[in-house]
């Protein structure tokens, strides 16, 4: 099952996507609620049956002005995943600072956060602020949305804490990042994390996930892997983190990207005024935006 959140006639709703079609919460479900409050509702309780819902109610699809991220507001910072593919791990070790006692490959997980608020959706532009930076960079990855409150979950665990995926780009301004010695401030600029389009259900996916993953820059392609290549698995990163922090319904975690960084071409490749950059994960479908002064 899709879930949305989108723009219906002036007014930010939540919704269903089935084949192609939108159908608002509140005609399904008689009450109007976001995205985030339908997951937090539906924590301990098995999802609606919706076409059958559909059917016998004959409700109609809607029309959308425009899709935003699933959950625009993420109720805490996104926590992120860092050089969790080990091409990425070994990129990052040639072109950003690192001491020689850092290891090539991580033996532990990495653990950041960036803030989304709000985070961006599908279609949008996203500003470069360029008065500030010159070296915005893209990273494709596959988010995690919790479904459910987590703490010390085991590996077996992991699934059942899963509400559904999305698409994330881990947008990044590589020169902050360097100046500062740390990844938060450099990665949590005013619209650099883009979702969506959609969330799509843990039940309609493979676990742990194995999925095609790729970005685009203006049609070019740029990074390529499967969600399978993952250093630190879904499982493994559930379980690690819930062993001191409670996950809730709604948190994000986004899972780390692959190789093909703008900032580790020869020569370094920065988004510029007008780029288009298509993250695209198989069976979750295709995030696309826009980049302007």
């Amino acid at each position: 099952m899709k879930f949305a959140t989108f723009v219906h006639e002036g007014t930010e709703r939540a919704g269903v996507c089935i084949k192609g079609s939108y159908f608002l919460l509140r005609d399904l479900l008689g009450e109007e609620m976001s995205l985030l409050d339908f997951i937090r509702a539906h924590e301990n309780a098995p999802l609606p049956e919706f076409n059958e819902t559909i059917s016998h109610k004959k409700i109609a699809p809607v029309e959308t002005d425009s899709i935003l991220a699933p959950i625009p507001l993420p109720p805490r910072n996104v926590i992120c995943l860092g050089k969790n593919y080990e091409d990425h791990a070994k990129e990052v070790k040639e072109t950003i600072q690192a001491t020689q006692n850092e290891a090539l490959i991580p033996t532990s997980p990495i653990f950041f956060t960036k803030s989304a608020c709000p985070a961006p959706g599908d279609g949008a532009t996203i500003p470069l602020h360029a008065h500030f930076t010159q070296k915005v960079d893209y990273e494709a990855e596959l988010a995690i949305i919790i479904g459910k409150t987590t703490y010390r979950a085991t590996r077996k665990d992991a699934k059942s804490a899963i509400f559904g995926y999305t698409i994330l780009n881990d947008i990044t301004a590589r020169d902050i990042q360097t100046r500062h010695a740390q990844w938060f401030f450099g990665k949590s600029l005013d619209g650099f994390c883009p979702m969506g389009p959609h969330i799509v259900t843990r039940d309609e996916i493979g676990f742990p996930p194995a999925l095609k993953i790729s970005c685009r820059v203006n049609g070019e392609p740029r990074q390529s892997s499967c969600t399978s290549n993952l250093i630190f698995d879904i499982p493994e990163i559930i379980a690690t983190l819930s062993q001191g922090i409670t996950l809730l319904p709604g948190d994000i975690i986004a899972t780390g990207t692959p190789a093909g960084i703008g900032h580790a071409m020869k020569p370094p490749q920065y988004l510029q005024n007008g780029d288009k950059v298509e993250c695209e994960i198989e069976k979750i479908g295709i995030l696309t935006n826009h980049f302007a002064v």
